[in-house]
């Protein structure tokens, strides 16, 4: 299922929190039922973690993870790094990295095998994305954006891209990462998708004003109706 949830008075939800098949952290400061909406569907099968990262709270922003590891900016703290190291599941690879576009949740969309970037991403970042995350690599925009995963967001089921993609640049994406997709919006007809929502392999977490109808189009194209299924135990251990 998707669920509409806000951080304060935002429905920017994709970024106060970062969703993965192994994780969630969500940003530090929020209310009581903002992490109570993420708990109730995600502790018993992944930890919730609540963290700052740089000293901000755009967590979902700033960092790119899936389920094999997580990169961060070169601003993150030494002491925000051991909490998310001590916080993470023991299989899951923390790197800090320096590149100049620090807000890699703004310039990279990922899921657990293939990662989007903006085109301007150092070729280092491109090989530690590859290393870390266990991803290939693809440069792209998306409807014009090189602010790929602003614009976008996708798990191992399907996406979610901008409304102005293209059929062309859909098929193209969707040959590329091979999950289906469609265009469409968060928030009552926002088109940054990334900042409006975050997703995973089970569930979906969207901002507060998300329509039904944008709902309906989320939870079909994730494949998320009938609750989805979250990984057995044994999966965890893998």
């Amino acid at each position: 299922m998707a669920h509409r949830v806000r951080f304060e008075n935002s429905c920017e939800v994709g970024a106060f929190s970062k969703l993965t098949n192994a994780y969630c952290l969500v940003a530090i400061g929020g209310s009581e039922s903002f992490y109570s909406t993420f708990e109730a569907e995600l502790s018993d099968v992944i930890p919730v973690i609540k963290t700052s990262i740089g000293g901000t709270r755009i967590v979902g922003r700033l960092c790119i993870g899936n389920k094999n590891g997580l990169l961060l900016p070169h601003t993150t703290t030494d002491q925000e790094l051991q909490h998310l190291k001590n916080s993470l599941p023991d299989h899951v690879r923390v790197q800090r990295i320096e590149e100049k576009l620090s807000a890699l949740g703004n310039c990279i969309a990922c899921n657990d095998h293939v990662a989007l970037t903006h085109t301007d991403l150092d070729r280092e970042t491109e090989e530690v994305l590859a290393d870390v995350l266990g991803v290939e690599v693809f440069r792209q925009t998306v409807a014009g954006n090189v602010l790929v995963g602003s614009y976008c967001a996708f798990s191992n089921k399907g996406g979610l891209v901008h409304p102005h993609t293209s059929i062309e640049d859909l098929d193209e994406l969707s040959t590329l990462l091979q999950v289906p997709l469609v265009a469409g919006t968060v928030n009552r007809g926002s088109e940054v998708i990334g900042a409006g929502m975050t997703v995973n392999d089970w569930t979906a977490f969207c901002g507060l004003d998300t329509t039904a109808t944008e709902l309906s189009v989320i939870e079909s194209v994730f494949k998320l109706r009938g609750g989805g299924n979250p990984p057995s135990c044994d999966e965890d251990d893998n």
